[in-house]
């Protein structure tokens, strides 16, 4: 079939690899200037390894996976409040891999023969008829497909064409600020893969490490009025961390400016009806965007690349609308059940005042095994 995949971040990309090895020629449309990948580092969880194993892509992604023995939830002072056992986890399911978010888009992509992608198309909206779909770029038709997978992210424009009454994105009142850098020599361990959390603000800081040399921050914090430049959001985050382990600080302060990254936590306001619409399909945070509390971003698009490839393999053009509503029934209330758990985990993580003392005491008497094993469930699901 001719598909077009609408999109070239990490979803489109793992997607248009995997329908290309299925024989279906493929278009990829991206709005920039070139395929390429800003940021700083990923989490692909364990369930997204096993979506990218399905597409013969998880390899190269396999050799990050997080080497530490614990993680979990502490206080901002770093003192323990729910312990996991990454050790025993590991025993029951492959742990997460820790990535340079450029480095897994270029891992993503090198499969991908270049004459198939096309860089600088926007696409503007979609033409559906009776046998395909017109992709429409600057006013132009540029691309006639069977199938179209709409991949094109957090402020979809195709989600808000073809399903204008749903509401769309909402901002949670939070901002995210994020970096990375060599890691220190001489680093105390013990808050690495792990997220510090202060009842007083509501602030979270974790810090994961990304390969044997680096290690990524981000942090999350209440934001009023609009969001402010990565400077000023930095000048802020110390004022507010200023009391917290002293790690926290200093590795915030010995980021540099060009690699610190700040934006509105935002996602959508409810979830969508379909993932599917005749023979468009949508994918990744077109689909499902979802706050960043479980780390499931990223993985949960490569399930749905997965998927899609999954019931796309031997199909022809009279099956796409078929096809695409087995992939929205597979698909849409696992994403759904994600992204509610993801709020959940934002609201517990952000509460403040007597609501956030009465968290912590409660997580410090979960015992470390009990929560080692629902870590694995949410990761095996």
């Amino acid at each position: 079939m001719r598909i077009a995949v609408v999109g070239a971040g990490l979803g489109g990309v793992a997607a248009a690899v995997g329908l290309h090895r299925l024989g279906h020629e493929v278009t990829l449309l991206e709005r920039g200037a070139r395929l390429r990948e800003a940021g700083t580092g990923i989490v692909v969880m364990p369930n997204g390894l096993r979506a990218l194993d399905a597409l013969g892509l998880g390899e190269d992604v396999r050799g990050h996976v997080v080497h530490t023995a614990r993680g979990g939830l502490r206080d901002r002072l770093g003192r323990p409040l729910l312990v996991t056992d990454l050790t025993r986890a590991r025993r029951e399911v492959a742990l997460p891999a820790m990535i340079d978010r450029a480095e897994l888009h270029r891992a993503l992509r090198a499969p991908l023969p270049s004459e198939l992608v096309r860089t600088a198309t926007p696409v503007e909206r979609l033409e559906p008829g009776p046998t395909g779909v017109t992709v429409i770029s600057d006013g132009s038709p540029v691309v006639g497909a069977d199938a179209v997978i709409a991949a094109d992210g957090l402020g979809s424009t195709l989600r808000a064409q073809v399903f204008p009454t749903h509401p769309g994105l909402r901002r949670t009142g939070r901002m995210d600020l994020r970096g990375m850098l060599p890691r220190p020599s001489g680093l105390a361990t013990e808050l690495l893969a792990s997220q510090l959390v202060d009842r007083r603000s509501g602030a979270m800081f974790g810090l994961f490490p990304v390969g044997a040399d680096r290690l990524y921050w981000f942090t999350d914090s209440p934001l009023h009025g609009p969001p402010p430049r990565a400077d000023e959001a930095r000048r802020q985050v110390l004022s507010l961390m200023a009391d917290w382990h002293p790690l926290v600080t200093t590795l915030i302060e010995a980021t540099p400016p060009g690699a610190v990254y700040v934006d509105p936590i935002t996602c959508l306001a409810e979830p969508l009806p379909s993932f599917a619409a005749g023979r468009i399909a949508f994918l990744g945070d077109a689909a499902h965007a979802m706050s960043p509390d479980l780390g499931q971003g990223a993985s949960q698009a490569f399930e749905d690349a997965a998927a899609l490839c999954g019931h796309l393999a031997g199909a022809e053009p009279a099956d796409v609308a078929q096809r695409f509503l087995r992939y929205d029934a597979e698909r849409r209330p696992r994403a759904s059940r994600m992204m509610l758990a993801a709020s959940r985990q934002s609201r517990l993580t952000s509460r403040t005042g007597v609501a956030a003392w009465l968290r912590d005491t409660l997580l410090r008497a979960v015992p470390s095994r009990l929560a080692s094993r629902q870590l694995a469930a949410l990761w095996h699901a």
